[in-house]
């Protein structure tokens, strides 16, 4: 049953991009005794994502991201930082010049993002405190599933 728990996560999470997603999981739970939360898992066609608790922080694995132009040769390393106000950075890091990946965009997991890169080229995605739903209250897109690694 779903419920109106919000997501709760750090202000910074990274993402380590693997090419094996499940053999990730089972490795970083095996070798390290990360805590997978794997009601969160999601898959979808040629793809995942997952998230790791290691004691009061928090961090996501996934296949490679077309969005970031990353292939299974060039796994990569995406910084998510959570700010108050989504839009206003957006406006801000765009009048700096910062390069624009994407502009502010709602997803599916009820929080808000934009992506960009750095001056020397590093992925950070930037999402909107206080938005990001609990896992079984997400409106998953079609294709995505929950749960499981195809």
């Amino acid at each position: 049953m779903a419920t109106q728990q919000m997501w709760d996560a750090p202000d910074i999470v990274p993402l380590i991009t693997y090419s094996d997603l499940p053999r990730a999981i089972e490795w970083l739970q095996r070798v390290f005794g990360f805590r997978e939360r794997a009601e969160a898992r999601l898959s979808w066609p040629g793809g995942g994502r997952s998230w790791f608790e290691v004691g009061n922080s928090l961090f996501a694995i996934a296949t490679p991201d077309v969005t970031w132009r990353q292939t299974p040769e060039t796994p990569g390393l995406v910084m998510k930082v959570y700010v108050a106000d989504v839009d206003q950075h957006f406006a801000h890091a765009k009048a700096e010049g910062a390069r624009i990946v994407s502009e502010p965009e709602d997803g599916f997991w009820g929080g808000r993002i934009y992506r960009v890169l750095d001056h020397e080229g590093h992925q950070w995605e930037i999402s909107q405190r206080g938005r990001d739903r609990a896992a079984d209250c997400w409106q998953l897109p079609p294709g995505v599933t929950r749960g499981r690694l195809e």
